[in-house]
Parts: C-alpha cells; structure tokens; sequence
C-alpha cells in the first residue's frame, strides 16, 4: 500500500489493536456515519412493517444481519417501498436520534468540526435533521458527505485526513480497516457476527475515549 502525507497523519491517530483500554482519539481525527449511528432510522422502518405490513412482532432485533431482504418475511417491492418511505424528507425528518449522540455531538462540535460519511444518496434532508438535533453547533461546522455507496466512503474520509470512522455496516468496516482506517463498531443487531473491531453500545462510550486535552 503506498502513503501520501495525508496518510501517514492519518495513521499516526490509527491504533492497531481492538483493545479498549488504549484507545484515544483527537477530536479531529474523527468521523462518522449518520444512519444507524446517530439516527435510529431503523425504529422508522419497524413501524412501517409493523403497520404497514401487519408484522406487529417484527422489532430492531429481528434485523439480524444488513440485508433485509433476509429479515423482512414480504416481498421485495414492499421491502423497497418502506426504506423509499424510511428515507423520504418527510420521514427523515421524524427519526430520534441514538441515545447519547446530541449531547456527544454538541459537545464536539464546539471544539471542531462535525464530519458525517453516509452512504445516502440525495443528503438535503438528513443535514436539516443535523441541524435540528444539533442547534448548538454552527451549522457551518456539520460537514455532510453523501457516497450514494458505502464503499466509497475511504476515499473521502482519506481526503479529509480523518483517521478514526464510527460505523454500523460490517462489511464496511472490514473495507475501511483495509484501507488503514481505525473503525469503532457502533452496536446493532445487524452487525453482532464475530469481529474482532472496538463496539460501543452507547455514545457515552466513545467520550471515554476523546483526547479533550488536546483541544
């Protein structure tokens, strides 16, 4: 693998193990997904099949791995509608937010910029939901970067020189740490297949692991 300048202080930040205990990150080596990580977006799509769909004991747990077309006992052009419906502008818009990530992110984003990777398309409607669940943070530091593919998520995380990303999708994870990158495994049901990455279940997890003093 061959480094540019960028690389190597991204890598300066990046830690070889999955050990917990010495994991410390700068504030602006940091970088994250926004669906499944700050937004519960899925909590949308589980009322929709609930409702919709009339599968009232279908929950969060019941998406076991990321592809739901194996966890969605319906066809797949009624799957398709309801992630159409998850991510529309309207829906968007009515997604809470993880436990714990407005307090972190606000607190973030006071002493640096607020970097989000996703792999949605069109991201007007998610940087209007950032900017509602995020009033104190300057809206000109909530940084969006929509790839419309998870797996071009390297290379804009490589160009903005950010070295740690926070990220549900498994086989995204598996890419990025490929590519050089340190990945903190936010915990879902999708993503509980043996890994050997760093989880956190909580956001309160991962400001244990902020280096504040170095703001």
């Amino acid at each position: 693998m061959k480094f540019g300048s960028n690389s190597m202080s991204r890598l300066k930040f990046a830690l070889p193990t999955n050990s917990k205990s010495c994991l410390k990150i700068r504030p602006e080596a940091l970088a994250f997904d926004i669906d499944g990580v700050v937004a519960d977006t899925m909590e949308i799509f589980v009322d929709l099949v609930r409702n919709k769909l009339g599968l009232k004991n279908f929950s969060k747990d019941s998406i076991i791995e990321y592809e739901l077309y194996r966890c969605v006992p319906a066809p797949r052009d009624a799957i398709d509608e309801l992630l159409c419906i998850t991510l529309s502008d309207e829906y968007t818009m009515k997604i809470p937010p993880l436990p714990g990530a407005k307090e972190f992110l606000s607190k973030l984003g006071q002493v640096t910029n607020l970097r989000f990777v996703t792999a949605r398309i069109w991201p007007e409607s998610i940087i209007k939901w950032l900017y509602n669940l995020l009033p104190e943070v300057k809206q000109e530091r909530i940084e969006v970067f929509a790839t419309g593919d998870p797996q071009a998520k390297a290379n804009i995380l490589k160009n903005l020189g950010v070295s740690v990303f926070v990220e549900d999708r498994l086989d995204t994870c598996h890419s990025l740490r490929e590519e050089g990158f340190q990945v903190v495994l936010f915990d879902q049901p999708w993503n509980r297949k043996e890994n050997s990455f760093i989880r956190i279940k909580h956001w309160d997890e991962l400001n244990n692991f902020i280096d504040w003093d170095s703001c």
